[in-house]
């Protein structure tokens, strides 16, 4: 090693005493290189700041919404609710129940449900009915509409005919109440004011094959509508009664719900006649032509809103309904009880000319015009 790679006595002096003890003046000293971290911008800090900012405002934000659409998440028995038009974000909702097909259960008690679904959600404005039926059962008839009437009373009700909307479906839609607006399509068919009780004269086919009926009972009148006998003076008078309770119910539901008509002139109406759409406009039946979405537009202009979530609800079969649904048709017990159900007698605001609302159960309503 060379002098001038030996550390001179200066050098020596001003390192520490412990580094000097240890130190081998034989052995070159080393440079040491002190590598420090940088130092943390001012931009850096402020947008780390501004990142855990955006984080909290959103877990704010989702809160916020968990909360506003708590029904999605907490109604998780039917009937579910599900969006069907205009604004997914709007806080005013519009619910659509929907009346299809005979009316008659366990139709009318998911309907019914429905609407007191509708009456208890704050955050449903306005009700919007849509009909597509012949109409069905009386008592059912009468359910329905009088828990729409009650909800017409807290929220504003209109009614949407679609294709036909005729005795018991003309019955549900007076539920709108005298300020309710009911709208029809250009080829909607209604009215049918009337009520039928299905029954059919056998006795002639009975006498020929030799089926005599001997009907076991405790009075005279407990098998009045028994079709292998011819139905009596006395038998008909009673049914009548009944036939005109409902009857004159159906005419007071109809003049007290709509402005337009009084007693007179809806007893010139319940001929049993189906009338068109134009027809319906003009005998007061209906306020106008129009369409569903015309229907949601009027509403919302009567709520004064601009937007609004039209929502539906929805029974979606479960793997336990088809099943039991698969076992109980198969059933010899079920064809059974149908068979003894259809001579029950029903007192029904129905539009058909068909024998019995079992009927169609099994096969749709197909009484149509073609062209």
């Amino acid at each position: 090693m060379s002098d001038d790679q030996l550390p001179n006595e200066s050098d020596l002096s001003n390192e520490p005493m412990e580094v000097r003890e240890f130190r081998n003046p034989d052995i070159p000293r080393q440079q040491t290189i002190i590598i420090r971290p940088p130092e943390r911008s001012d931009v850096r800090k402020w947008v780390i700041r501004f990142l855990i900012l955006v984080l909290a405002i959103s877990v704010l934000a989702n809160f916020s919404l968990v909360g506003m659409y708590q029904d999605y998440f907490t109604n998780v028995t039917p009937p579910l609710e599900r969006f069907h038009s205009g604004s997914k974000t709007s806080s005013k909702k519009i619910a659509l129940i929907k009346i299809e097909g005979t009316i008659m259960p366990p139709f009318t008690d998911r309907v019914r449900t429905q609407i007191k679904r509708a009456k208890k959600d704050k955050r449903v404005v306005g009700v919007l009915l849509s009909v597509d039926s012949p109409g069905g059962m009386v008592p059912d008839s009468h359910q329905i509409y009088r828990d729409l009437l009650e909800l017409s009373e807290k929220k504003p009700v209109f009614v949407s005919m679609k294709r036909m909307a005729a005795s018991g479906g003309l019955y549900v839609a007076m539920g709108a109440g005298p300020n309710g607006r009911i709208y029809a399509e250009p080829t909607t068919w209604t009215g049918s004011i009337g009520v039928i009780i299905p029954r059919y004269n056998a006795k002639e086919l009975a006498d020929k094959v030799g089926v005599e009926p001997e009907s076991l009972k405790t009075g005279e009148l407990k098998d009045a509508l028994n079709p292998f006998t011819e139905l009596t003076d006395k038998e008909r008078k009673v049914w009548e009664v009944i036939l005109d309770d409902a009857f004159i119910r159906f005419k007071n539901v109809i003049a007290k719900n709509r402005k337009p008509l009084d007693a007179a002139k809806v007893d010139a109406l319940a001929t049993g006649q189906v009338y068109t759409a134009n027809q319906a406009v003009n005998n007061g039946l209906v306020d106008e032509i129009g369409y569903q979405d015309d229907a949601i537009a009027d509403l919302k202009d009567k709520l004064e809103i601009k937007e609004a979530c039209v929502i539906t609800y929805d029974y979606p079969p479960t793997l336990l309904d088809a099943l039991t649904g698969a076992a109980e048709a198969n059933h010899p017990d079920e064809r059974w009880r149908k068979l003894m159900e259809a001579s029950v007698p029903r007192a029904m605001y129905f539009c058909s000319g068909l024998l019995d609302p079992h009927v169609l159960l099994m096969q749709p309503f197909t009484r149509s015009v073609s062209f």
